[in-house]
């Protein structure tokens, strides 16, 4: 797993907060300075954060749990879309549905009720409808795609959340501190890090800056998924040798059981003529 170094995060401008008047003053351990009325973030608390939640999005994947990656500004949209789906991971980058991870049923229901407008277009029920409910249709497809089409596959709650901007997504961070899953999230020296399970202070508003530290995510996770893979190939590699070990045992024991009840007669028949070469 290999994390980005002190010079590459440098490089990134991941040490860049915000105006010193619009600091967050529980980001005060994260700080490293101040220059020009700018705070200046620790890099060295940056980089060992970034490995502490690497190692923990590892372990998530290796369950073959999901992570549901949140980012909804400008810079981190494109970035979040290509990390996550290199993955096979959920994201969302429009608009947070209000009550996704709360209200999680129903959200499923809209993504079901896209699943059947896909249905309609198969089976030929969508050819049937007049023009004007086709248009109403698939608006509302279009629609659902926009905003629910990344997490189509999420049939369950995410076992973690990984989010760009606690600011902007402070309802997504609500949500999941409410229902008691791990928030990781980039925090810039506005933001205020305590609801936040694993901090990873840096910038979260230039793209390099959010890209270093997705690639060093992803391929935690990427890690972990081929682990399981290797785990999952092995355990069956052990139960099909112990399948073809107890296929060959099979035949012995029906031959050892084919001798014992042969020889069994042959036992019974000498019994007889020991007890009466005993009583002479």
């Amino acid at each position: 797993m290999a994390n980005p170094t002190f010079d590459q995060l440098l490089e990134a401008g991941c040490h860049f907060g915000h105006l010193k008047r619009k600091w967050n003053p529980a980001m005060a351990p994260y700080i490293f300075m101040e220059r020009n009325g700018i705070h200046i973030i620790d890099l060295y608390k940056t980089a060992a954060k970034l490995e502490e939640a690497a190692a923990a999005l590892k372990n998530i994947a290796k369950q073959g749990k999901k992570v549901l990656f949140v980012a909804t500004k400008k810079q981190a949209k494109q970035v979040i879309a290509d990390h996550a789906t290199a993955v096979n991971m959920p994201f969302v980058i429009e608009r947070w549905p209000g009550g996704m991870l709360t209200n999680f049923p129903t959200i499923r229901k809209a993504v079901k009720k896209m699943t059947a407008i896909d249905k309609m277009s198969k089976d030929g029920t969508f050819d049937n409808l007049s023009k004007r409910e086709k248009l109403q249709i698939t608006r509302q497809r279009a629609k659902l795609e926009k905003n629910l089409g990344s997490i189509a596959d999420l049939n369950r709650l995410p076992s973690a959340l990984f989010v760009v901007d606690v600011l902007k997504e402070r309802i997504a961070v609500a949500e999941a501190n409410r229902l008691g899953i791990p928030v990781f999230a980039m925090v810039d020296t506005n933001s205020d890090p305590t609801n936040i399970d694993y901090v990873i202070p840096a910038n979260d508003d230039a793209s390099k800056s959010i890209e270093i530290v997705l690639n060093a995510v992803c391929a935690a996770i990427g890690e972990g998924l081929e682990e399981r893979k290797v785990e999952k190939a092995d355990a069956n590699a052990a139960e099909a040798q112990a399948e073809e070990g107890a296929a060959e045992a099979a035949p012995r024991r029906r031959r050892v059981r084919r001798a014992e009840q042969e020889e069994a007669p042959e036992a019974a028949a000498e019994a007889p003529e020991a007890t009466e070469a005993a009583a002479e």
